[in-house]
């Protein structure tokens, strides 16, 4: 039981500092916030993403390049480029890489006003902190695990920001429904709506990127959307008046 609650905490926690921040902020910018919330986030980025911990810089330059190249050759993740799933997560791996290292030039129109503390991405990237963090998850299965079938879960959990990725970059563009007819092959998952945090509204969003709700109909809920309202409340952050309607601002 203790794994399984540590596993869907991770999953949870970890989605949703993809999607609230480095996908509809730093991405998107659907919302803004000062220095010190994001340097919050930044640091919550890091606890909750552990192994898998992403630059928030470089996932959004990469994530505007998909937008901007949905399906074509220079997508950094379309499935029309890969045969499978494992091929696709590996071609992200290596363009992110390049971008994360700046081995590979980028248009300017892709660098506004993104998020940037060099020093907790270079700690996440770093291969001993990557490592440690894997240690301290087999330590807690060893502590914890009742059954070694519990041990299924850890290869997942040390991928899970990947693993995340490839949920929608590969399955959301291969199955589900349309409710727009957009210049891609972006679909809306909807049975997993809740489990993927609202991320699975493929279709929704490349209609809409920079929307704060991924959901559309009724019955598309978007579980971070009210989060994003609460912390709009407090003044954590603040949602551009673009974001609160439904446009097509990308960026």
């Amino acid at each position: 039981m203790v794994i399984l609650v540590f596993f869907v905490a991770h999953w949870f926690l970890s989605l949703f500092t993809q999607t609230f921040f480095l996908h509809r902020y730093a991405s998107h910018r659907a919302f803004t916030m000062s220095k010190p919330w994001e340097r919050f986030f930044f640091i919550f980025s890091f606890i909750t993403q552990g192994s898998s911990y992403l630059s928030p810089r470089a996932y959004a330059i990469m994530h505007r390049m998909h937008h901007a190249y949905t399906d074509t050759d220079r997508d950094p993740h379309s499935p029309k480029q890969a045969s499978n799933a494992f091929l696709l997560m590996w071609k992200t791996r290596k363009i992110y890489s390049n971008i994360y290292s700046e081995k590979i030039p980028i248009e300017s129109r892709f660098l506004k006003n993104l998020p940037d503390w060099r020093i907790v991405d270079r700690l996440g990237d770093a291969w001993f902190i990557r490592t440690a963090w894997v240690l301290a998850y087999v330590l807690f299965y060893v502590c914890f695990a009742t059954s070694p079938w519990l041990y299924l879960l850890l290869p997942l959990q040390i991928v899970m920001g990947p693993l995340h990725g490839v949920i929608i970059n590969w399955y959301a563009h291969k199955y589900g429904s349309v409710n727009y007819q957009v210049n891609n092959t972006s679909r809306n998952m909807s049975p997993l709506g809740l489990v993927m945090m609202g991320e699975n509204f493929h279709n929704n969003h490349h209609k809409f990127p920079s929307s704060i709700n991924f959901g559309v109909k009724w019955y598309e809920i978007d579980p971070v959307y009210p989060i994003i309202r609460f912390f709009n409340w407090l003044h954590i952050i603040k949602v551009s008046p673009s974001a609160a309607k439904r446009t097509v601002t990308e960026f």
